[in-house]
């Protein structure tokens, strides 16, 4: 059995970042279920807010952080954040990502939720790609050990200690165990749970399934993030249109043509993004039309071609020139902001065992993630990952979120009639009742579906069908969270309890059976 002092799985920019920290402290393995390039964050469009600016300070992002994440942000986690941005923003540079400057100076761009300009991009509209991009040529280049087509499918425990993970092999079908000290998930997100989204199909929710099996408490799992504007054309996947292009002075239209965000909200086409996902389903539903228009054509042609070069090109490939016609957009699953939890290290309840990135639920999002502040995430909490590890004295890991309350899954009445289980039967429950507008009815029916489905599983034994098992475990936990929470609040929105409610102004998080047990 082959030891390392770092085992990171995943290769998107968390997992990367991460090992090229852990390079210099010992010896570094990551294990992909694709190729290195294979991730999710390489299709990041926005950028990574940080306070730059004269107009802008630490203290006015931590403002519109916790004023976006309504009522859930860890306050401790979010001065990180924000106070740390920064010096890991040089990082990124040092490594050699090419941020986009303007006569000298960093470009900074306006999304929504921001009091002020403070996204820094790099190649306009492919920031994700370029940071990606850079990383992952140092990783190559470095003695970082890669196992590209291998799936983690267990974390070995020990006395509540991590003491490896075992991995499948996804060309062979063969497994093999690896030992490490450390083990840093950062698997990403769980987009794919959904019929339609922005995620790459890399985004499974491997971690949360891996972590929750091996006694990890997950928490927040309700709060999931539509972004919404994807590209609406018929037979092209969903493809993300940057909230940058309204924060550039992009209009949405309904389908005939009127610009119907001011009567939704005070921040017409810039309201947070819940808001906007909400009132695009509202306008469809009243001009009976599966999308509304996104309009850029009044912005000068120089601006959109080089502002926004990937989305323009895309486009225009599928025959769609933005720069003249108005685009067509949908809402679609883009974000998740619970996930395992930890505290501002990094660090879970299981000894050894950190989480990086969409899969780890730090406490800066809340209920609602303020726009490019899930990258910046990424690189300061990967480094404090690396700085915990490094202490010689660590004391007991006490996790950061507060005000919570515990949960196991609950044992569920097998409905009389259940679909059959595969992936698109299980998407298109999850977005007809799990999706933008939720009920308590719909949440029953779909979570009554899961437990029926889980105990019907068929046993994993290469990559689609331990994918498929993982993206039911998670389901679960995101649909009975939404169940016990009986109010609406930054993105959870229940028609049947449409209000925020003072006595849910706490987290849900589940342990599993075996914590029970213990």
């Amino acid at each position: 059995m082959s030891y390392y002092d770092y085992i990171i799985v995943g290769s998107g920019i968390a997992g990367l970042y991460t090992a090229l920290l852990a390079r210099e402290k010992g010896s570094v393995l990551i294990i992909t279920k694709g190729s290195i390039d294979d991730c999710n964050t390489k299709y990041a469009q926005g950028g990574i807010a940080v306070a730059v600016d004269k107009s802008d300070s630490p203290k006015l992002h931590l403002q519109d952080t916790i004023a976006a994440g309504d009522g859930l942000c860890d306050p401790e986690a979010v001065e990180f954040l924000v106070s740390e941005a920064i010096d890991r923003i040089a990082d990124l540079i040092k490594f050699g990502v090419p941020f986009d400057t303007l006569d000298g100076k960093i470009a900074l761009a306006k999304e929504a939720a921001h009091s002020v300009p403070r996204i820094m991009h790099a190649g306009g509209d492919a920031t994700g790609e370029h940071i990606e991009t850079t990383l992952s040529q140092q990783v190559r280049s470095s003695p970082i050990k890669v196992l590209e087509y291998c799936l983690a499918t267990q974390i070995l425990v020990e006395n509540k200690t991590v003491k490896g993970v075992r991995v499948l092999d996804c060309r062979t079908g063969s497994t093999e165990e690896y030992e490490c000290t450390f083990l840093i998930l950062a698997t990403g997100g769980a987009g794919r749970l959904f019929k339609y989204t922005t995620n790459s199909d890399v985004a499974t929710a491997d971690g949360i399934a891996l972590a929750f099996q091996a006694g990890a408490e997950i928490t927040d799992m309700e709060f999931f993030q539509f972004h919404p504007t994807a590209l609406h054309l018929p037979g092209v996947t969903r493809f993300l249109i940057s909230e940058a292009a309204r924060g550039e002075g992009g209009i949405l239209r309904n389908t005939k043509g009127y610009r119907f965000m001011p009567n939704y909200n005070s921040k017409a086409d810039l309201a947070p993004r819940d808001i906007v996902s909400r009132s695009i389903l509202y306008e469809m539903q009243k001009t009976k039309s599966d999308h509304v228009l996104l309009d850029v054509t009044h912005l000068p042609s120089h601006l959109v071609t080089t502002r926004f070069p990937h989305i323009y090109r895309f486009c225009l490939s599928q025959g769609l020139d933005i720069t003249k016609e108005l685009i067509p957009v949908t809402p679609a699953a883009h974000y998740l902001m619970g996930g395992i939890k930890v505290n501002t290290w990094g660090e879970t309840n299981i000894s050894g065992l950190f989480v990086a990135g969409e899969t780890a639920c730090t406490g800066v999002h809340g209920a609602n993630r303020l726009a490019s502040n899930s990258l910046l995430e990424v690189i300061v909490f990967s480094k404090k990952i690396i700085e915990k590890t490094q202490m010689t004295r660590r004391p007991a890991v006490s996790t950061v979120i507060k005000k919570e309350k515990c949960y196991f899954l609950s044992g569920r009445k097998i409905p009389e009639r259940v679909p059959s289980l595969n992936l698109a039967n299980l998407q298109s429950l999850l977005w007809n009742n799990v999706g933008i507008i939720r009920s308590g009815e719909g949440l029953a029916q779909a979570t009554d579906t899961l437990a029926a489905w889980e105990r019907c599983l068929p046993k994993p034994s290469d990559r689609f069908t331990y994918e498929l098992n993982t993206l039911v475990l998670s389901g679960r936990l995101m649909t009975e969270a939404a169940l016990l929470r009986e109010e609406s609040r930054g993105a959870h929105f229940r028609t049947d309890f449409p209000k925020p409610s003072p006595a849910w102004q706490h987290h849900i998080t589940f342990k599993s059976a075996a914590q029970r047990e213990a």
